[in-house]
């Protein structure tokens, strides 16, 4: 018999190398550890993390190498050692592990032996190598070093004298968060790892140094002291303060969420958490949690039986005549969102919206899914983000944006704010509100200019009069040449009081420049709540028309007065309805002042439920907290309701029968083009509104999270004015200023513009002021 030809299935680009005998292949330039984890090879490590850049700091992973049948004179760090064709590795001789026996030895000298008390006991990587690797009994004898502790902020606890300076924490900030605020400081025993001044972690996404901790030095500050690992039950949940929907898992004991951590999936929060999905559980056990259905009688609101409260809210709205409007949060499930629909249009009434904090619906807004899916947008040539400030909006969307930078992709910022970026920009163009308009369909008119006609004969008509300079040209240039690219409107953008010339101009310009539309949606389920048709479809009222005009009878759902553009206008609303049904997780002061029925109900984690996250993934979660008092999720509520009112299709018992009735709404055809645009009126003492929403107090939840509340991000109400205009109304530090008839404090800034007043949405001391991009008079406040 002949000799049969030799084949290989080496990729290219790959070499073949051999592990503990184990023959495989990886690719060049890759390192041993990663080559060892991909067959599952164990090698020990604590500086290595396959999301961060290699350190080679703690010298754990050490392994025998050979090279053309020769032994390497020393030990390799498997992290730190590229793979090379023919290179045999070995990870349990005799060599590797004296080498990371002695590695152990050496780092806990100086460890305490706290381990009883400390938080990451059970679930610590030193803990359990240490079994593996260390000795039974230590020679060190002399004096354990310790190290002072630093005060990082109200989310992370620091016990530095455990740290073994493996680093990890340093390039989580750099590579991660992006702000460089955590670095070693002296050198060899002395190293010690702190902030340098002294102050708290200001990041976003701080918390991830706390997973990535192999020891206990950083821990979760208000977990501290809470429970065990092995107490702890874990179960799969999803963020909900913003419309990505990161993974993670809820810790739970005996049905109270302790605390979060993230869950692995790389399409959508890779093995991130942003801080307030990882703290804002706190929220869940606030003292004005409504935990029993209550009623107004004789003008008291007195708590009582599930039953007789369906019935109270069940005879007012049988008597409505179809005048009955629904107010919805965003952050209301896809099954709610759905029955509540088939309520309305039960009782004959098709106002009802989940759009609160939206200002202008000229041209029928609806959320839909990112063009670009968001794994995506990491590999983009260029990006074009219109009044959007990623860190507050989307943390995550961030940190996919921070790597397209520093890979090369060009960055454009229309905003009206000159906010803090982590990356590098390519350009930017800072405006009061109304000029941002301005400059944007400025862009549109370049790309017009290009030869590529608009399809809305308003929006043509409107770029007659706009203005392309070489920079929008430029910009467009960018947008055209990259492989791929993406238009993202933001909150700025899509709460604008002109949002339907943004919208409108910035997808033409994706069109035309092949670039993926991409809006963010106002909420963490506002694209399955329109999809369940939880807005008006023809001729009904949206949440403006419902506070110009309030309906007799109202129902609220999980929302509160910080979650709309005007406040003042839905405190108005609720206070004038004849009939008001507050159904929410918590029952405030101006719920109980104000509300004649009260149906408490579970909040995300506390239900089953499905949300539709920006790529248009729809994830389902199951309960994983014990739901306080009486309440029940929203949707057994809303079904014994709808049951009450004998309407069609609350027959079901199970969540999955609801399910099974959803389909996607038709899609609600408005004007279709947008209203003339006005020039705002202006005088010396009027400034246009910028309006943000503070980044943790976007919701109900948020608002109630001690910790969150207590960071240095959660500054509190204040305007906040470019320096020329504050001097020329003579403040000074300390100053208070009276917009219209609110007084707040007064802070300078150069990041706003002449002519401008920053004032952030969600706080209650701001709940008098017109909504974003209004024309504000203010004046030093007298003392």
């Amino acid at each position: 018999m002949s000799a049969q030809p030799i084949t290989t299935d080496v990729p290219p680009d790959h070499v073949t190398i051999e592990i503990d005998g184990q023959q495989t292949f990886a690719p060049k330039g890759s390192m041993i550890i990663q080559a060892a984890d991909r067959i599952g090879v164990p090698i020990p490590r604590f500086c290595y993390h396959e999301k961060l850049p290699i350190a080679a700091n703690c010298r754990m992973c050490m392994v025998e190498v050979e090279m053309g049948g020769r032994p390497m004179p020393k030990p390799q760090p498997a992290c730190a050692t590229p793979v090379a064709d023919g290179m045999k590795i070995f990870t349990q001789s005799q060599r590797a592990l004296s080498a990371q026996r002695n590695v152990m030895e050496f780092l806990l000298i100086n460890h305490p032996l706290d381990c009883p008390i400390c938080d990451q006991g059970g679930e610590c990587e030193l803990q359990d190598l240490s079994m593996g690797y260390g000795r039974s009994v230590s020679r060190f004898v002399e004096r354990k070093r310790t190290i002072p502790d630093e005060n990082l902020g109200p989310l992370v606890e620091t016990e530095m004298t455990r740290c073994i300076q493996c680093t990890r924490c340093i390039r989580v900030m750099s590579e991660v968060a992006g702000t460089y605020e955590l670095g070693g400081m002296e050198r060899g025993e002395r190293l010690q790892i702190g902030t340098y001044v002294g102050k708290p972690l200001m990041s976003e996404l701080s918390g991830n140094v706390i997973d990535v901790c192999p020891v206990g030095a950083l821990t979760n500050k208000p977990f501290r002291f809470k429970a065990r690992a092995w107490e702890l039950i874990a179960r799969e949940s999803i963020g909900y303060h913003d419309a990505l929907g990161s993974n993670l898992w809820l810790h739970t004991r005996r049905g109270e969420v302790l605390r979060s951590v993230p869950r692995d999936n790389e399409a959508i929060n890779e093995c991130w958490l942003s801080d307030r999905d990882r703290y804002s559980h706190e929220g869940l056990k606030a003292a004005d949690r409504a935990t029993m259905p209550m009623i107004r009688r004789n003008g008291e609101l007195v708590e009582t039986t599930w039953a007789e409260a369906l019935a109270f809210v069940a005879d007012l709205l049988r008597e409505s005549g179809g005048d009955v409007g629904a107010l919805v949060a965003p952050l209301t499930s896809s099954e709610e969102g759905h029955l509540l629909a088939r309520l309305l249009r039960g009782l004959g009434s098709d106002a009802i919206d989940h759009r609160l904090r939206q200002t202008d619906f000229s041209d029928a807004p609806r959320a839909t899914a990112f063009e670009t899916p968001f794994a995506a947008l990491e590999k983009a040539g260029a990006v074009l983000l219109i009044g959007c400030h990623p860190r507050n909006e989307l943390p995550l969307l961030n940190h996919r944006l921070r790597k397209a930078a520093r890979a090369g992709a060009r960055v454009y910022v229309i905003n009206p704010l000159d906010l803090e970026f982590n990356f590098d920009v390519a350009g930017k163009h800072i405006a009061k509100p109304h000029a941002m308009v301005d400059f944007v369909l400025g862009l549109a008119r370049a790309a017009n200019d290009a030869g590529h006609l608009p399809a809305s004969s308003s929006l043509a008509k409107e770029l007659t009069r706009a203005t392309a300079n070489e920079s929008a040209k430029d910009w467009i240039a960018g947008l055209s040449d990259a492989g791929v690219s993406a238009v993202i409107l933001g909150e700025v953008a899509v709460q604008h009081a002109e949002a339907s010339w943004l919208r409108a101009a910035a997808k033409f310009i994706a069109r035309v420049t092949g670039s993926g539309f991409n809006e963010i949606p106002a909420g963490a389920n506002a694209i399955g709540l329109a999809d369940a048709g939880l807005a008006p479809q023809k001729d009904g009222r949206d949440v403006a028309a419902m506070l110009a005009s309030p309906p007799k009878n109202l129902i609220v759902y999980q929302a509160g007065s910080a979650d709309f553009a005007e406040p003042s206008a839905f405190e108005k609303a609720r206070s004038e309805a004849g009939f008001y049904v507050y159904m929410g997780a918590y029952a405030c002061a101006g719920v109980r002042s104000k509300a004649h029925a009260v149906l408490p109900i579970g909040l995300p984690p506390e239900i089953d439920a499905s949300y539709t996250n920006i790529d248009g993934t729809v994830q389902t979660l199951s309960a994983a907290a014990r739901l306080p008092g009486d309440a029940r999720p929203g949707w057994k509520v809303l079904r014994a309701l709808g049951s009450a009112l004998a309407l069609d299709g609350f027959g079901f018992t199970e969540i999955d029968e609801v399910r099974a009735q959803m389909g996607k709404a038709p899609i609600a055809t408005g004007a279709g083009d947008a209203e003339p645009r006005t020039s705002p009126a202006s005088s010396p003492y009027t400034f246009e509104r910028i309006t943000t929403t503070a980044i943790y107090r976007a919701d109900a939840v948020l608002r109630r999270s001690p910790a969150l509340n207590a960071h240095p991000l959660t500054r509190g109400a204040m305007a906040i004015l470019n320096p020329v205009d504050a001097g020329k109304l003579g403040l000074q530090g300390g100053d208070r200023v009276r917009v219209e008839d609110t007084v707040l404090p007064a802070a300078s800034d150069a990041a706003v513009p002449e002519g401008a007043v920053w004032i952030e949405a969600g706080y209650a001391e701001v709940a008098g002021l017109p909504g974003p991009g209004a024309a504000l008079t203010i004046a030093r406040a007298s003392a």
